[in-house]
């Protein structure tokens, strides 16, 4: 989908929604829509994105929405800064209960499903697309070859610590089997 194709519906009021059929969505955002949530997210690009789907009745009081997001992005290597295509594809589910309150901030928990929100007035398929494209990125992309090298600080005329030095008790296995065969001040003789 260009910038010049015809424009979908994004946002669908949930009070506008069939309780008996499903109604089918396809979001295509065009370059500009693209290059400003690559410049938003911290990607290098974000030469393709796509979310389809439908929202559903489920049960009396509630709608389910299910899809698939399929993306192309690069994102800066965690070691070199050089590009690192991932190619993403990605179900997402969300179910929406009418009557469903949303927790206070000091009242929060952990919700047992986190795919259950509120009923909201509008679902919004580009921002149920952006955030589950945020979800789905790789944290630490890595180009290939890219190697974290060791780097060691230290002031002057103080010795760097390494990775054995914070590690006290690595050695006490070392030190147990030199004294076990360490003779004693009386030549070894027990009495």
């Amino acid at each position: 989908m260009t910038d010049a194709d015809p424009v979908r519906p994004t946002k669908f009021r949930t009070g506008g929604l069939s309780p008996r059929k499903p109604t089918r969505f396809a979001y295509a955002p065009g370059a500009t829509l693209r290059q400003a949530l690559a410049g938003e997210m911290g990607l290098l690009a974000l030469p393709k994105l796509e979310f389809s789907g439908q929202i559903a009745p489920d049960g009396r009081d509630a709608m389910l929405l299910t899809g698939t997001l399929t993306a192309e992005c690069d994102q800066p290597c965690i070691v070199t800064l050089a590009p690192v295509r991932s190619r993403i594809t990605e179900a997402v589910r969300r179910r929406y209960v009418a009557g469903l309150d949303q927790p206070d901030a000091d009242e929060m928990e952990m919700p047992e499903d986190d795919t259950v929100d509120p009923m909201p007035e509008v679902i919004d398929i580009a921002e149920i697309a952006a955030e589950a494209l945020m979800l789905a990125l790789p944290l630490y992309p890595r180009a290939p070859g890219a190697e974290l090298g060791s780097v060691v600080h230290a002031g002057e005329g103080v010795s760097p610590l390494s990775d054995a030095d914070l590690k006290p008790f690595a050695g006490l296995a070392a030190l147990a089997g030199k004294l076990a065969t360490k003779p004693d001040g009386d030549g070894g003789k027990d009495g």
